[in-house]
């Protein structure tokens, strides 16, 4: 006999309007210039939506010299890139699309504008993030001074700041981990100066929100998302703040825990912004076909941003 299950579907999951935006870009570019496309880096940090561009006909390249006829189109990935690559794509006289979500534009220009002003600048991010990468590409090398932790605030040295400080964040951090990384470089420079709108973007702050709301009723949580994907791996760590330690990523290479599962009585399930809807709909197929489930969508936010591809594509 199948055991009863409550599933807390938390809204709003899965694609948010700069995914959606680079994915048609992508196709839009394909169905415009035919087939193959290059793309560099993945357009965003999900297995599946890279697997089916492949089908389509695009190409992955981790750089601008591997592509290997020039005579394609080049699509920069929704994590940005530093000013070089355009500038590389320039001189080979490539056709590129930039993909970039607006929102970490919006994050490479006011770096650009702080150095202008005459600012040093504090990066909020983790390393060896895309996002980080193109942020930090915007201005020249030594501009940009990264933090990850409090620990890498409190190491900060105060003489190597000469200029008015500011400090800027990446996209997709924990909303709660970066308020006290802010707090504590607030608390180190005290007139240093922030973004007049924060920089981590609606769709991190409302995912991460609704998963907050759930994980407190949550025996489990499964967050859908690759394992390269920042703002997945940052709901798994808001899970388990907000009171459900049993937290854990799904991705394409793991298998869901059913015996686990059996033995709950309500678990909750959401997807990272760069996580098709399907995905959280077969797990859910696959859950049914264990337990007898019922399901609650808890919504914390209505999404309604759309942003504009670009008008050569249409």
């Amino acid at each position: 006999m199948k055991n009863e299950l409550k599933i807390l579907l938390a809204s709003p999951r899965g694609f948010c309007a700069g995914v959606d935006r680079a994915i048609e870009i992508v196709n839009k570019a394909l169905n415009k210039h035919g087939k193959p496309v290059y793309v560099r880096h993945e357009i965003v940090h999900n297995k599946q939506v890279v697997e089916d561009l492949k089908k389509r006909g695009a190409i992955f390249v981790e750089e601008i010299s591997d592509i290997k006829d020039k005579t394609r189109p080049v699509i920069f990935s929704a994590h940005g890139v530093p000013k070089k690559v355009p500038e590389e794509a320039k001189l080979k006289n490539l056709f590129y699309i930039d993909a970039t979500c607006p929102l970490v534009s919006k994050v490479h220009r006011e770096s650009e504008q702080l150095y202008k002003n005459g600012f040093d600048i504090i990066l909020i991010g983790h390393k060896n993030h895309p996002e980080v990468i193109g942020t930090m590409g915007q201005l020249p090398k030594g501009s940009i001074k990264l933090v990850e932790t409090m620990n890498d605030v409190e190491s900060l040295d105060i003489k190597d700041f000469k200029k008015p400080l500011a400090y800027i964040t990446q996209t997709t951090l924990s909303v709660d981990d970066t308020a006290e990384i802010i707090d504590c470089l607030k608390n180190k420079f005290p007139i240093i100066k922030g973004p007049i709108k924060e920089d981590i973007c609606y769709a991190t702050t409302n995912r991460q929100s609704a998963v907050k709301k759930i994980a407190p009723e949550c025996e489990m949580i499964f967050i859908i998302g690759s394992r390269n994907s920042s703002n997945s791996a940052r709901l798994v760590e808001v899970a388990k703040k907000a009171g459900c330690t049993n937290s854990e990523l799904i991705h394409s290479d793991r298998k869901l825990p059913i015996e686990q599962i059996k033995k709950c009585k309500k678990i909750g399930i959401s997807s990272g912004a760069s996580a098709p809807e399907q995905l959280v709909q077969n797990l859910i197929n696959e859950i049914k076909e264990n337990c007898n489930v019922s399901i609650e969508e808890i919504i914390v936010a209505e999404e309604k941003v759309v942003f504009k591809i670009p008008k050569d594509l249409n």
